[in-house]
């Protein structure tokens, strides 16, 4: 059976990779108990949502349209320094642990193709919308680089 092989593999990247993430002179991102470290956040970086406004009421199909400053949007996995991607957090909670890549999950939408918009289907009623820039690993910066919290009605 190739299973075996295949999840070889697949430990041996999730193992090597992250500490190979960034070359240049810092080889080891993991803090003492093991975790990834975050990176330094990008001198004045800033992520804020274009649109929807802030109490705006909008419709099942809404336009999400993202910016940014002081920081260049790649995409995930490029290593160029002060550049990152965005995550965008709906209806989340709180922001995803430090020590682990932003998850990917209905809460949490990835865009590591360096995308800076998108649409989403929302059921009616009031949601929230939040960026979060993650580094080249899917991981936040330190300090966080997150927008204000959008809080939408939808119709």
């Amino acid at each position: 059976m190739r299973t075996i092989p295949l999840l070889a593999s697949l430990a041996f990247a999730l193992a090597v990779l992250p500490a190979a993430a960034r070359h240049d002179g810092h080889a080891d991102h993991t803090a003492a108990s093991g975790a990834l470290a975050p990176l330094k956040a990008p001198e004045g970086a800033r992520v804020f949502i274009i649109s929807p406004a802030n109490g705006e009421t909008v419709g099942r199909e809404v336009t999400v349209r993202f910016g940014a400053e002081n920081v260049e949007i790649r995409p995930a996995g490029d290593l160029t320094p002060g550049s990152g991607h965005h995550h965008l957090l709906i209806d989340a909670r709180e922001l995803p642990p430090m020590d682990a890549p932003i998850p990917d999950d209905a809460h949490h939408r990835h865009f590591g193709k360096g995308q800076t918009e998108t649409t989403l289907q929302l059921e009616p009623g009031t949601h929230t919308l939040q960026l979060d820039l993650g580094d080249a690993r899917h991981m936040q910066f330190d300090p966080p680089v997150v927008s204000e919290v959008v809080t939408i009605q939808v119709e």
